[in-house]
């Protein structure tokens, strides 16, 4: 509501309390314009309704492909979007995602872990909590220095400039974004995913991404021994996670089935199967075997399927698993996204092994046969060594031109011997572009990166540590921080008002009127940094 209709609203209220008289309309309209949302419901609602009409927009022009970056604490989501907003004026088709891969190495209150689902469930609520904390505290933090300034072109009797103020005001366009929230494997059975889903999407959770593995032996994407499960166990857990939105009056929200079917070569349990090419059928289909010839053939303890009208006798390692034929990856990946699309998904992750157009527009294509708008969620990954591949993809594209590349070692290109070649040149142009055409020719709806922020921490605080206790000392603060926060116009060098401060001021004002004692005075040293 425009900041007048609210001034009006509670103006009018306040007339019927008369002992409420120390309370002033402005201040209390004020408070209600910075703090946009009120529950992490309403977030829910707002941002499954920004993503569904981004879905729509993508559909119509795979240009508005859109993006985010993995955030593991809500002051690097609220840097992220504050950042967004100063260099390019909007948050549209910006996101945030919420990796599960940082959550279990950087918030589990048993230390680092791996990515495997043993960390605390209830951390992934927190951290959307969190995420959304701080970002509504951006809101008020940007809203709180317009609402200053309108108090200043007021008191100079400047009504222009009061009237400027007041539209950016009424047209303040919210740090709040959709969040992608990862539930790994669902954490347990149905009743488990559906539990959490539920939390997930009371802190404020439009979106949640789910994958086909197997709850309590699952595995990082990028991670060794995977093991999926029937397309039954995984359908009845997105539609537990759509019941979970339902139930919350969050009609919109919006389901990414991921499929590892790629990188997992095997399998805890055979399906259950009714008839010949059912989806538990299909499934059975690519499990690896021997065929029966008679009963001699089946050994104690030998499990025994029917696969494409033979006996056959599943390979079964020593820890039970089942074991899928060599090379049926792809095509399970693609029954998985048609079922999963076909049963309540909204979006598709396909996890490979490399960043490469080619591979994934393959497999989107034969989806799309059957799912014309299928449209993918695709992960930017870290675990990729994206110099050495996006060389090597050049490299192979040239060899099979028939260009000259004896001068490059395939094995070797990650070398800096190569960066100012042509070949690591014209790669770099393939890594800025790839975002942009996977969106076209791939079917990539959202391109994030699961886990950055975990290496520019560490990046970071390295070149930091390095200078810092050398030789450089407190210069090295000084120059690769400060100075630098100060000339890019990064608002956390005034990390008192950053926190908090002014408006903490301004509310002790509010409440206590005159007698306020206030943190904003001439003592303090963020004065130092007043005209920057």
């Amino acid at each position: 509501m425009p900041y007048a209709n609210e001034l009006d609203a509670l103006t009018s209220l306040l007339k019927q309390h008369p002992t409420w008289g120390a309370i002033k309309p402005e201040y209390a309209a004020r408070m209600r314009i910075q703090n946009k949302f009120k529950t992490g419901l309403d977030i829910a609602k707002y941002t499954a309704k920004i993503m569904r009409e981004d879905m729509a927009n993508y559909d119509q022009d795979s240009s508005k492909y859109t993006q985010s970056l993995g955030c593991w604490h809500g002051f690097i989501g609220q840097q992220k979007m504050i950042s967004i907003k100063k260099h390019f004026g909007s948050t549209e088709r910006k996101y945030l995602y919420l990796s599960g891969w940082m959550v279990a190495a950087l918030r589990s209150q048993f230390g680092p872990l791996p990515d495997q689902s043993m960390h605390e469930k209830t951390a992934v609520p927190d951290l959307i909590t969190e995420l959304y904390t701080f970002l509504r505290q951006a809101d008020a933090w940007e809203l709180n220095h317009l609402f200053r300034d309108l108090e200043a072109a007021q008191e100079a009797g400047d009504k222009q400039q009061a009237q400027a103020i007041q539209a950016s005001i009424d047209q303040h366009q919210t740090h709040v974004v959709p969040i992608i929230a990862d539930i790994d494997a669902g954490f347990g059975n149905d009743e488990a995913t559906y539990l959490l889903a539920k939390k997930m999407i009371e802190a404020g959770a439009c979106c949640i991404q789910l994958e086909n593995q197997v709850s309590d032996e699952k595995q990082c994407g990028h991670q060794d021994g995977k093991v999926t499960v029937p397309h039954a166990d995984f359908l009845s857990k997105i539609n537990a996670v759509r019941l979970a939105f339902l139930e919350l009056g969050v009609d919109d929200g919006v389901i990414v089935a991921r499929t590892d079917s790629l990188g997992a070569g095997l399998t805890k349990q055979i399906a259950v199967t009714n008839e010949p090419g059912d989806l538990g059928d299909q499934y059975n289909s690519f499990i690896d075997g021997d065929i029966i010839h008679n009963a001699d053939d089946i050994n104690n303890g030998d499990v025994v399927i029917k696969q494409n009208g033979q006996l056959v006798k599943p390979k079964r390692l020593a820890s039970g698993l089942f074991q899928f034929k060599e090379g049926s990856g792809e095509d399970r990946v693609v029954m998985d996204c048609i079922a999963s699309l076909q049963h309540g998904a909204d979006l598709l992750w396909i996890e490979t092994e490399k960043p490469h157009i080619g591979q994934i527009a393959a497999m989107v294509n034969r989806i799309r046969q059957q799912v014309p708008n299928a449209k993918l969620v695709y992960n930017n990954s870290p675990s990729f060594n994206w110099t050495l591949n996006f060389r090597q993809q050049v490299y192979d594209a040239w060899a099979a031109e028939g260009k000259e590349v004896s001068a490059y070692d395939r094995a070797r290109l990650m070398s800096a011997d190569y960066d100012d070649s042509e070949l690591s040149q014209l790669a770099d142009q393939w890594m800025a572009n790839f975002q942009r055409e996977s969106a076209r020719e791939a079917g990539i709806f959202h391109h994030l990166i699961t886990l950055p922020t975990y290496h520019t921490a560490a990046l970071s605080t390295d070149n930091l540590a390095k200078g810092y206790f050398g030789e450089q000392g407190m210069l090295a603060y000084v120059k690769d921080v400060q100075r630098k926060e100060i000339r890019e116009g990064i608002a956390t060098v005034k990390h008192q008002d950053m926190a908090g401060s002014n408006i903490g001021d301004d509310h002790k004002e509010f409440f206590a009127g005159e007698a306020a004692l206030k943190a904003g005075g001439k003592d303090n040293t963020m004065g130092q940094f007043e005209n920057v």
